[in-house]
């Protein structure tokens, strides 16, 4: 098993020439967030934008596009109808569809609720999106009812669930997934031939047909609702990038885990915010490239 470094982060971390554009330097998708959950949209989005994404379209619910711009203003926005729920409405699939292969990347799932509609849309998107697709939260609840359609896609996928999404996916209970990490992680990778990365203490990579990477950044103040949200908008940032999915996840983890040791440092482990690691995502950054 690997355990990840700065040296393996900076020779992952993409070269930026000096005609970038917007468009160079990566353009994602994000489709996230609804009527309760205004947060994870935010928190995504302003990671993606934090990790050097060059353009990040946000598809929210209309209810709460008002809160999510206001707090994102370098993003641009795909305002979609939403269902009863206040979930994004299926209706838009469609319209979502056809950004999502404008896009260099797509993260679905970040406070999206469980519902019919967001299952519809992850399922829709699972089978057609033809660009690299990063799963999280309720994106990788819908998928974990329909597993096989997973073996069918032949685009870079990432799923990042934590323990509890991860019985779901498998039908494996939380115990035996706490005490057989990397066997749990590295099976379900390469039997549906998609980067995993499996959160919590230690976090682990895993790929098909390749050698199990560990991380060991990060600290028990992050275990905080929306630490996920920032690093899905990591990883997905990444690949916008040009970084291919395993890569991305392997660097997105360590930046967030050291992120994360950095507002530990100021701030405690007892006081820190998802916001607070987005803030030092630039440090973390900082510290791997000099």
């Amino acid at each position: 098993m690997t355990v990840t470094d700065k040296k393996i982060v900076r020779d992952i971390l993409p070269q930026r020439t000096a005609c970038a554009n917007k468009y160079s330097v990566g353009s994602l998708l994000c489709i996230v967030g609804s009527y309760s959950m205004a947060g994870a949209a935010v928190l995504s989005a302003k990671a993606a934008l934090r990790t050097g994404a060059g353009l990040v379209r946000v598809a929210v619910p209309e209810s709460i596009y008002p809160i999510v711009s206001v707090s994102v203003p370098e993003a641009v926005f795909l305002v979609l109808p939403e269902s009863e729920s206040g979930a994004i409405s299926e209706k838009a699939t469609r319209e979502i569809i056809k950004y999502a292969n404008k896009a260099d990347a797509v993260l679905m799932g970040c406070g999206s609720k469980m519902c019919d509609d967001t299952k519809s849309i992850v399922m829709s998107i699972v089978s057609e999106c033809k660009t690299p697709l990063v799963l999280d939260a309720d994106g990788i609840n819908a998928v974990s009812k329909h597993i096989n359609i997973l073996k069918e896609r032949v685009y870079p996928t990432v799923l990042t669930p934590h323990e509890g999404e991860m019985s779901r996916l498998t039908g494996l209970s939380s115990a035996y997934i706490r005490d057989n990490r990397e066997a749990v992680a590295q099976n379900f990778a390469d039997e549906y031939g998609v980067t995993l990365v499996l959160k919590g203490k230690d976090t682990l990579i895993a790929s098909r047909n390749s050698e199990c990477c560990v991380n060991p950044t990060g600290n028990a103040g992050m275990a905080v609702a929306g630490s996920g949200d920032v690093l899905a908008g990591m990883i997905v940032s990444l690949i916008s990038q040009g970084c291919d999915a395993v890569q991305s996840a392997v660097a997105g983890v360590y930046l967030h885990g050291l992120a994360g040791d950095y507002a530990k440092d100021e701030l405690t482990e007892y006081s820190m915010l998802p916001s607070d690691i987005i803030e030092r995502i630039p440090k973390a950054i900082k510290e791997c490239i000099l």
